[in-house]
């Protein structure tokens, strides 16, 4: 049976891979059994943080999968992940970090960029990262969230689906790629999202604008988000 929630439901420091643990590992045990794969591409063996004063999304949907890749010794690998998916996202104040270690003659190396810091002080949409048709594919996330018209516990196969019909537009499992249709997922009409800290496999989008871009190569890893 389906468990719904109507109206605006705030949960205070919740972990944002939402997706309770047994339901998660329940729905991951399937995927890798399935050989169900959330990314169309091969990983990278370097997960990667991102820190954000907020994120605010239309037509969140989330479920759980598998990323594959190869790590930094060309070994394979899998790593469980949420995929949480929106129409449309807008990043106040972005920060994202990778760490490649034991780079010959130098030590671990810390790429950084930045964007969308002009929006902390400006507030306008303008200013802020925006990102359309986004999934990210989540190890861990925690912020102060709310979720506003919320349904936990629909088929991962139905997340577009509204009164039993297919909705145009509407975010589903990430197209070009597999997941189990069966498995737990859940949706909203909004997540706001603030004080965020997130380590991810991948993320995708169908466009991604980075206002006040800045990158920059740092030696060790004190230039980490956080």
């Amino acid at each position: 049976m389906k468990s719904q929630v109507r109206g605006g439901t705030r949960w205070k420091r919740f972990a944002v891979v939402m997706v309770p643990s047994v339901a998660a590992t329940a729905a991951i045990g399937v995927g890798l059994a399935q050989g169900a794969l959330a990314a169309s591409f091969s990983i990278s063996g370097q997960e990667f943080k991102v820190k954000a004063n907020s994120l605010v999304g239309t037509d969140f949907v989330q479920y759980g999968s598998v990323d594959a890749g190869k790590d930094l010794e060309g070994k394979d690998f899998a790593a469980p992940v949420a995929v949480s998916g929106f129409s449309e996202a807008w990043i106040t104040n972005m920060c994202q970090s990778v760490v490649t270690p034991k780079v010959p003659f130098i030590g671990d190396v810390t790429l950084r960029l930045e964007a969308g810091t002009d929006a902390v002080k400006s507030g306008k949409d303008e200013d802020k990262v925006y990102a359309k048709d986004i999934y990210l594919d989540v190890s861990e996330l925690k912020a102060d969230a709310e979720f506003k018209n919320i349904d936990i516990g629909v088929a991962a196969g139905k997340l577009n689906e509204f009164g039993g019909k297919e909705v145009p537009g509407k975010p589903g499992i990430q197209p070009n790629t597999k997941a189990n249709p069966y498995g737990f997922g859940q949706r909203a009409q909004q997540a706001t999202l603030n004080n965020v800290q997130q380590k991810a496999w991948a993320t995708t989008a169908g466009t991604f604008k980075l206002p006040d871009l800045h990158l920059s190569l740092h030696r060790g890893t004190d230039a980490e988000c956080y």
